[in-house]
Parts: C-alpha cells; sequence; structure tokens
C-alpha cells in the first residue's frame, strides 16, 4: 500500500498534485451547481474545497502550487481581456457613459467603505487582508488575484488574504441580490411599468435597428445622378442591395445611375427610412425581388463568414466587391450584432457579412473572404501566447512613482489584461487573428479560474479554520457586507432618481459593476427580457478592468 500512501501525501509527487488538483476542482465544480433560494456560488467552491484539503493536510510542493496558481490566473484575465476588448471602448458611446459613470462610482464607493472600516478598526485587520475581503465582497477573483500577485513587492507577512475573500464572498452574492430586491422597494418600481417603458424605448431607439424597404424614384433632381451622389445628398447611412430598371432586378454599384421610376431596394437605419423615402421618391410594397424572370441573371442572398486570416483588418472598399465581383455587401453581423456595411468598416476574422448578387460571383466572394467554419474551430494558440508574452513584459516594467521607496509594477494580472483588451480591439490592425470561439475561449477562461482557485485554496487551508474560525472571520463577514451593499444602495438611488434609469437595466449594471454571473441570473429571471444583459454587458468590461487594477494599487500604494 505504500504506492498508495506516496499518491495521497507526498507533496512532492507529480502525480500527488494532479490528482489533488483533479479532485478539488471535480468536487468544486459539482458542489458548485448547487442552488439555495435559486443562487449559486458557481466554481467558486473550488476554493472552499481547496481550503478544506488544505487543512486536513493535503497540499503539494509550494513553488508547484505558487506556479500553477499564477498560471491560471494569467490564462483566466487574458481570456477576460480578449473577450470584452472589442467592445471596451465601445461601451462608453451614448447611453453607456452614464451608466459606466455609475460603475465607477459603485467600485470607487466600495474601495471608500473598505478603507473606512480599515481606518475605523484601528489597524485591527491588515490592509492587505481588507482589499481581500473587498475582492470577496465584490465577487471579483481576478482583483483577488492581482492583490496577491502585488503582496511580494510590500514584504507582506500576514495571514492569508484568500482568507478574507472566502469569508466575504458568500454574503456579496446574496448582497448583491438583496441591494436590488430593496432598491425595487425603496424606488417603488412597478415591474409592468418597467416594462412597457422599455418597450417604449426600444421603438425610440430606431438607429440601431437595420431596416429594408423599397423606394421609387420621382424626384427629379435626382435623375440621371449615380448612387454614390445620392449619397452625398442626403449625407444618410444606407445601402441598396438591388436596383429594379426598365423590368430588369440588377445588382447596382457605386457607378450605378438613377432614371425616373427606377425601384430601390434600401437597407438603413429606421429612423432614417423616412428621410430617405421622402428625398428619392415614393415607398412600394408589391416588389416581389425574388422574381427569377426579371433577374437577367439569377440573383441570391447569402450570409458569408470571415474565416481568412488574409483578410482580417480589411475594409471593404479595400476588398471591391461590387465593383470586382458586382455582389453588395448589405449588413455585417459581428458577436450577434448587425453593422452597416459602409465602405469604411474593417472586417475582422468571425464576422458574417450578408452578400446579394448573382450564385457564381457570391460563390467568388465566399471563396475571398474563406467561408470555412472549420477554421474557426480551433483556437488561435499564436495569439494567445504572442499576447500572453507581450502581457508579461508589459506587467514587469518598472514604474517610478513619486514617494513610492520602490518602481510599481501592473504584474502578471494587470499586464496581460490591458494588452488583451488592446489585441481583442486593435489585434487585426497587426494582422493578429483575434477571433476565438466562445467555447474555446470560456474552456481557457474556466480552466484557468479553477486553477487559481484551487491553488489559493489548497496554500491556505492550513491556517484557514485556526485564522477565521478563533479570530476575526465573523469581523470580516461584517465588513465585506457593508462594503457589499452601501455602494450599491446609494448608487443604485442615483441611478434610478437622477438618471431615470429602467430597473431591469439598473439590475444588470448592478451585477456588472461587480462582474457576479449569479446576480445576473437572478436579474434575467425577474426580468424576463434581455435588459439586464444589456446593462451587464456595457458596464463589465470597464468594471472587469478597475477591479483588477484597483485591488493591486490598493496593495502598492498604501500598504
Amino acid at each position: 500500500m505504500n504506492w498508495l500512501q506516496n499518491l495521497l501525501t507526498n507533496p512532492d509527487s507529480v502525480a500527488h498534485i494532479v490528482a489533488l488538483y483533479a479532485f478539488v476542482i471535480a468536487c468544486g465544480v459539482l458542489l458548485g451547481k448547487i442552488k439555495i433560494f435559486g443562487v449559486s456560488l458557481g466554481v467558486t467552491f473550488v476554493l472552499f474545497v481547496g481550503i478544506l484539503a488544505g487543512h486536513f493536510g493535503f497540499t503539494g510542493n509550494a513553488s508547484i502550487l505558487t506556479f500553477v496558481q499564477d498560471f491560471g490566473l494569467i490564462l483566466f484575465v487574458f481570456c477576460i481581456g480578449l473577450q470584452v476588448g472589442p467592445s471596451f471602448f465601445s461601451s462608453f458611446k451614448e447611453g453607456g457613459v452614464s451608466m459606466n459613470l455609475i460603475a465607477i462610482g459603485i467600485v470607487v464607493l466600495n474601495i471608500a467603505v473598505a478603507l473606512t472600516m480599515y481606518y475605523l478598526l484601528g489597524g485591527r485587520v491588515q490592509l492587505p487582508m481588507i482589499v481581500g475581503i473587498l475582492c470577496g465582497a465584490v465577487t471579483n477573483t481576478p482583483g483577488l488575484g492581482a492583490a496577491n500577485e502585488a503582496l511580494p513587492q510590500v514584504d507582506y507577512n500576514g495571514p492569508d488574504i484568500a482568507m478574507g475573500y472566502a469569508c466575504a464572498y458568500p454574503l456579496g452574492v446574496m448582497g448583491i441580490i438583496l441591494s436590488m430586491i430593496l432598491l425595487r422597494y425603496i424606488c417603488r418600481v412597478d415591474l409592468q411599468k418597467e416594462t412597457d417603458d422599455l418597450q417604449n424605448g426600444d421603438d425610440k431607439n430606431a438607429r440601431m435597428k437595420p431596416y429594408k424597404f423599397s423606394v421609387q424614384v420621382h424626384n427629379e433632381s435626382i435623375f440621371g445622378k449615380t448612387l454614390v451622389k445620392i449619397h452625398q445628398f442626403l449625407g444618410r447611412d444606407f445601402v441598396c442591395s438591388r436596383i429594379m430598371q426598365n423590368g430588369h432586378i440588377l445588382i447596382p454599384n457605386a457607378k450605378t445611375v438613377l432614371g425616373q421610376d427606377d425601384v430601390l431596394h434600401i437597407v438603413c437605419a429606421e429612423d432614417d427610412a423616412e428621410a430617405i423615402v421622402t428625398f428619392i421618391g415614393s415607398r412600394v410594397d408589391d416588389i416581389n425581388w425574388e422574381e427569377e424572370e426579371k433577374q437577367d441573371t439569377p440573383m441570391v442572398s447569402r450570409r458569408i463568414l470571415v474565416t481568412r486570416s488574409e483578410v482580417n483588418g480589411k475594409t471593404l472598399s479595400d476588398l471591391r466587391v461590387s465593383s470586382m465581383y458586382g455582389v453588395n455587401v448589405t449588413r455585417v453581423n459581428r458577436s450577434g450584432m448587425d453593422l452597416f456595411a459602409s465602405r469604411a468598416l474593417a472586417l475582422q476574422v468571425g464576422d458574417r457579412v450578408m452578400c446579394v448578387g448573382p450564385e457564381d460571383a457570391i460563390d467568388r466572394v465566399a471563396d475571398l473572404l474563406g467561408n470555412q467554419l472549420k477554421r474557426l474551430d480551433h483556437p488561435n494558440i499564436v495569439t494567445i501566447f504572442v499576447g500572453i508574452l507581450v502581457g508579461i513584459l508589459f506587467g514587469s516594467l518598472p514604474v517610478a512613482i513619486p514617494g513610492m521607496p520602490t518602481p510599481v509594477k501592473l504584474g502578471l494580472a494587470g499586464g496581460p489584461l490591458i494588452i488583451a483588451i488592446l489585441i481583442g480591439r486593435f489585434g487585426y490592425k497587426v494582422k493578429l487573428v483575434t477571433y476565438t470561439t466562445m467555447s474555446a475561449n470560456l474552456m481557457l477562461r474556466e480552466v484557468g479560474l479553477v486553477l487559481f482557485l484551487a491553488s489559493v485554496g489548497i496554500k491556505a487551508g492550513g491556517k484557514f479554520f485556526q485564522t477565521v474560525v478563533e479570530g476575526d472571520g465573523l469581523l470580516y463577514v461584517g465588513i465585506g457586507f457593508l462594503i457589499t451593499f452601501i455602494p450599491l444602495i446609494v448608487m443604485g438611488m442615483i441611478a434610478r432618481f437622477k438618471l431615470k434609469l429602467n430597473y431591469f437595466t439598473l439590475m444588470g449594471l448592478i451585477a456588472g459593476s461587480n462582474t457576479d454571473p449569479p446576480a445576473l441570473a437572478y436579474a434575467n429571471t425577474t426580468a424576463g427580457n434581455d435588459a439586464p444583459s444589456v446593462g451587464y454587458s456595457t458596464v463589465y468590461p470597464l468594471a472587469m478592468f478597475l477591479r483588477i487594477l484597483t485591488a493591486q494599487m490598493i496593495v502598492l500604494l498604501l500598504s
């Protein structure tokens, strides 16, 4: 039985360490599926199982545990950066500005409450532990990783900050949901009225809705003018996918000349439609654009998938699909959102391009763009590891700050996160294929997360119960609840009364500012529409970025 004893107890055995991680992760993930009052803690249970394993003496070589912890953290934050990168900058447009300001206010108030508790307690709880409690209270695991990674720079020798995180996390999840419920009663929210207001708001936001219609040319001033001239006169963004001239259906291009009674098939934003119709002529509704007898060449509409890396970053103007192939691109679907196919739009791998034209020409455009789904099934490993390498180099750069005895570094969390966001948004400009299937991104992200959580739990488990149960565990819970609850109530009331934010959107904003999927699940169940998801996705990129960097900066600047 020596082999079994060696497998279970030898901390330097690779087999022991792998088996320990497999057990902790498997049990943690299974337990994380258990719901209490409809809410589960998800993979965070891996941390608690790791603590339990460490408490009973199941551990591993400290250097190996540290390596796995840091590597898991890098994978996790880098995949998050790739995911949020494309929407990070666009989230500040239009209504997203006010929503992100509310999210920033929540982050700032979280930090203010945490520091207030630190000074009120007179240093009874060390500042790094307060940061650990803060990360648990706002349910942000990457922040814990960033703070943990910064501790060696400040020579911290206190208890593991994961203990504070573990104490604050469960009530943090419940506190976020409780704040949503309390705001509903404080603000006297009528859910049916909120649903109606949301529908009315969607109707008014016609700028975002693609709209198709047919219009007949009656304006004498545009007879003999080309389509490109019409674009210039109108100053409106639209695409003419087909045109009927003298009873024949054709594919137009920029140089197509309009004549009296020509009929155009237009794709535009819904609130531009009336202006376009008024300028060109009159709307017609009885045109069958699929009628083959009127087509000199049979035409089809087809979505083509961009899979060729050579196309990545090129604009529709660069590809010249209209002039060279006789095909019109009407819309581009990116990450589930339809975009107008303007000539300046840069294509990215993974885009789905709606093309209209003769079938043989469509086939040639498909060859040009790739249209091979299997290519997207394989994650772009080169981009991932090039990005990680650059991120580590960037995070290792020392930044001298006046008054600081040692230079500050972004470290293994901040560096890869920033580089991943930049690659996700601008990678195509340096010919990096940043597209990764959602399943591949989620797999790498979850693997990184569970490796990090298991490592932190195993390392902290040896002293966890002694420190928390016999020490300040209940104090950590109380501090965490105040950090969670106070900022959400204050900023939630400001968002509701001052900004008149829809309650369902506010629920998503609250969940997103805390980067908390269980709270989003509760919000979606309550709302029965996608408003919480919109609020969540609008503030999530900036909130995640701030949570990671501020946790690290507090440790480096104030400890």
